[in-house]
């Protein structure tokens, strides 16, 4: 089985985006990523990008508040950031505490800041195959690492192993724009192994720690996993049992070092393209 590191997909992203760069005339796009709380995955996911960004050239800060902000409070402080002429994009790290309203936020955040497609217009540019509003940083970075080591897409059975908003839907259509056929999973989905195993690739965003394992697999199919979980060790892995997989998956992203790393790199492209539209 062949592990597809995200390293050398994002070693080619970062090409891109120095190249992008050189229409900024020497300043630095600024990143905001907010915060709410310290869940493991997202202080991970924090670290990923702030490292990302400075071996990019670009800035980041981070906006943290506690986990029991009020949801005025939120707000008042979210519409500071957004209204910042010195931050070119934001990564709101979600799901938000219960208090907060989380679909206020979506309408609230300026489309042109929202480097992980999340306000309503990004989301509906996702689902018409409109390239000019930015998709969700994750399921962006699937299909860049499938192209990076020529895994056409046109004609394949997908299965995706959840639904969200965050992942799983916004990746169906950007995979259906790259002409597979696509089948759509999630926790009432009768036969799960069966559906799973019929796919040439198969993709993992259903957030919970090492679910997929070589039963839900085809023979030489091909796994993407995108998720970020911390196991009872404290040590972060993904929704595949990585292992499980050899002698059955012909390739397969690890955790860490897969698909995560593309992510980043994806964001601080759109961070980039972002300034570029503000000049």
């Amino acid at each position: 089985m062949i592990a597809l590191k995200g390293a050398e997909v994002s070693a080619k992203i970062k090409e891109e985006v120095e190249e992008l760069l050189t229409g900024l005339h020497d300043r630095k796009p600024k990143l905001a990523i907010v915060r709410v709380g310290e869940r493991p995955d997202d202080l991970s996911y924090e670290r990923g990008a702030l490292k990302k960004m400075e071996s990019f050239g670009l800035q980041a800060e981070s906006f943290a508040f506690p986990e029991d902000i009020t949801d005025e409070a939120f707000k008042k402080e979210f519409e500071a950031i957004n209204l910042n002429k010195e931050i070119d994009g934001i990564l709101l790290l979600r799901p938000l505490p219960k208090q907060i309203n989380e679909k206020d936020i979506e309408h609230m955040i300026d489309p042109g800041k929202d480097l992980d497609g999340i306000s309503p217009e990004n989301i509906a540019k996702v689902f018409a195959g409109d390239d000019t509003g930015f998709a969700p940083c994750t399921a962006e970075a699937v299909i860049e690492v499938l192209k990076a080591n020529n895994i056409a897409l046109s004609g394949k059975r997908v299965a995706v192993v959840g639904r969200s908003m965050v992942v799983g839907r916004p990746l169906s259509m950007l995979m259906l724009k790259e002409h597979a056929t696509v089948t759509i999973c999630h926790t009432r989905t009768e036969n799960l192994k069966e559906t799973c195993k019929h796919a040439e690739i198969l993709v993992a965003a259903a957030g919970r720690a090492k679910m997929i394992d070589a039963s839900y697999v085809g023979d030489g199919a091909v796994v993407i996993d995108v998720g970020i979980n911390v196991d009872e060790d404290g040590k972060l892995c993904g929704d595949v049992d990585f292992d499980s997989l050899e002698g059955t998956a012909s390739m397969a992203t690890p955790v860490p070092g897969g698909v995560g790393a593309v992510t980043t790199a994806v964001l601080a492209r759109h961070l980039v393209k972002a300034s570029l539209s503000r000049q």
